[in-house]
């Protein structure tokens, strides 16, 4: 079969180390034109430093967050108790760590970025597909957290100021207040990231240890108020473990995958830092897997002490914390949330979106003006409301991103594992006419997989509350596996299309 490139292909001037990670030749000149800038070409092997602290830390900070704690807390307002909140949320890690860990391998082996890495698949130009996809998603996100960070800070400034401050007139359902906590930190957020990913590691290292003291707090004081551990652990499931769990069990499971599908696909943007495939791989599994489940835990011990204390779970920790009468405990509190919104949002919501955003005109939008873009998206994107209702949240957001960017996921692990096995040309993934460039830039095939294996997906999946109904009520049945279908069709769909159209790609030197 022939190869997907035209005829004519220059020798790479690329160079392999002994130990497996690969670099543009010593003496070559870096790739240029108007597919490359600096912050998407490869990290040089001498600044491949990051080590399996670092991606553990990065681990522990971007799980120990306040989204985190209302995804499990959340599984116990919809009628969860604590033992099938932390079995579905500890199974549902385990199998994405799994996509996460095959992405991540083109990183610190290629020191290039997501965007970069799908235009082996997607082609130079038709990595823009799924770049603008993830990026719009990180774009929610980021928006979701700010409105948690804003929250804290409204929270905290209405302790200390007063009733003027938190009793302010509102403006479109909130205290102007409010609105301006948001403006806080949505502000900060940007000091940070324009500092660059060096900031970030140091901020990561500090921040997850600092957030897991935070938690245990938590659960200290919530205890304390239930009279012991006891009554924590004791709230009944609603649910029982016949078929109503297990009605729910399947698109929880799969909202569980869907919050970190989207670091299984931009995994590479922080892997491309790495010291060696080691530290990438047992930092991250030593750091998603157990500090999710150990966070998972602990939040749903507390949401079911608030439901044994107050009557009723209060699912977001912001507004648990506000119940104290506790100023200084209040402060702590509040505090860690930040900190926590803080690390997470950096790392997982604007990193991404940043480099994706570049990659769509790497001559005109730098890393930092695509984090800036970003920041601005998040708001109009009304995050206040994606983040209002526990069900929306899951089962809606959660649900319809997951089987979107699994059917991505499917499409790189095909192409870079089972069709290419690993082996890439740096060279070509930045220029016009390579091997990457299919028909006019793009790979229909890679196109076609990712529209087939959404529609499965999504199609038909409840969009409450954006609107009722399905899309399309005949696949109705697969909703509730929406990431494995979308991961699963793609895949395959990818792998036959590329074989039967004669596209399958010769061995790159």
């Amino acid at each position: 079969m022939t190869d997907t490139a035209p005829t004519a292909i220059p020798p790479t001037s690329q160079v392999t180390l002994a130990d497996g990670r690969v670099e543009i030749a010593p003496g070559s000149p870096q790739p240029s034109g108007p597919y490359a800038n600096q912050d998407l070409l490869p990290v040089p092997v001498e600044k491949r430093t990051w080590t399996t602290y670092n991606f553990s830390a990065l681990w522990v900070g971007m799980a120990h967050n306040t989204a985190t704690w209302t995804l499990a807390s959340g599984l116990i307002a919809v009628g969860m108790d604590w033992k099938q909140a932390v079995f579905t949320i500890a199974l549902a890690n385990l199998i994405v760590l799994v996509p996460m860990l095959l992405t991540g391998h083109a990183g610190p082996k290629y020191g290039i970025p997501f965007p970069v890495f799908a235009r082996a698949s997607f082609g130079v130009r038709g990595a823009n597909l799924p770049a603008v996809v993830r990026a719009l998603v990180a774009c929610g996100w980021f928006g979701i957290q700010t409105w948690i960070g804003g929250e804290a800070i409204y929270f905290l400034a209405g302790k200390l100021i007063g009733d003027d401050w938190a009793n302010a007139s509102k403006i479109g359902g909130y205290a102007w207040t409010m609105w301006l906590s948001f403006a806080i930190f949505w502000a900060i957020q940007i000091a940070i990231i324009y500092r660059g990913m060096e900031t970030i590691r140091r901020f990561e290292n500090w921040a997850a240890p600092f957030v897991l003291v935070g938690a245990f707090v938590m659960l200290w004081w919530m205890s304390s108020k239930a009279g012991g551990v006891g009554p924590l652990f004791d709230q009944p499931s609603k649910l029982g473990w016949g078929g109503d769990f297990w009605k729910l069990f399947w698109p929880s499971l799969m909202g569980m995958i869907g919050f970190w599908s989207t670091l299984s696909l931009n995994i590479p943007d922080f892997t491309r830092y790495g010291k060696s495939q080691k530290a990438q791989t047992w930092g991250q599994a030593l750091g998603l897997p157990t500090t999710m489940t150990l966070f998972a835990f602990l939040s749903v011990l507390v949401t079911s002490g608030s439901q044994a204390v107050y009557g009723e779970p209060v699912w977001d920790p912001v507004q648990l914390a506000a119940k104290t009468d506790n100023v200084a405990g209040l402060l702590y509190a509040l505090v860690t949330v930040l900190v926590a919104t803080l690390s997470v949002n950096i790392a997982a919501n604007l990193v991404s979106p940043a480099f994706d955003f570049s990659n769509v005109a790497p001559r005109k939008v730098s890393f930092r003006a695509g984090a800036l873009i970003t920041a601005v998206l998040a708001v109009l994107i009304f995050p206040w409301k994606l983040y209002s209702d526990p069900q929306g949240y899951i089962f809606t957001w959660l649900g319809l991103v997951g089987g979107l960017l699994g059917t991505v996921a499917g499409i790189l692990i095909a192409d870079y594992w089972l069709l290419r096995r690993t082996r890439l040309d740096l060279t070509d993934l930045y220029r016009s006419g390579g091997r990457y460039w299919y028909e006019g830039g793009w790979n229909w095939r890679a196109v076609v997989a990712f529209l087939v294996g959404g529609v499965l997906a999504i199609g038909g999946a409840s969009f409450k509350p954006l609107f009722d109904g399905t899309p399309i009520p005949a696949l109705s049945s697969l909703a509730d596996y929406g990431w494995a279908v979308g991961l699963g069709t793609s895949l395959v769909l990818y792998l036959a299309l590329m074989l039967l159209t004669g596209k399958k790609p010769a061995a790159t030197a």
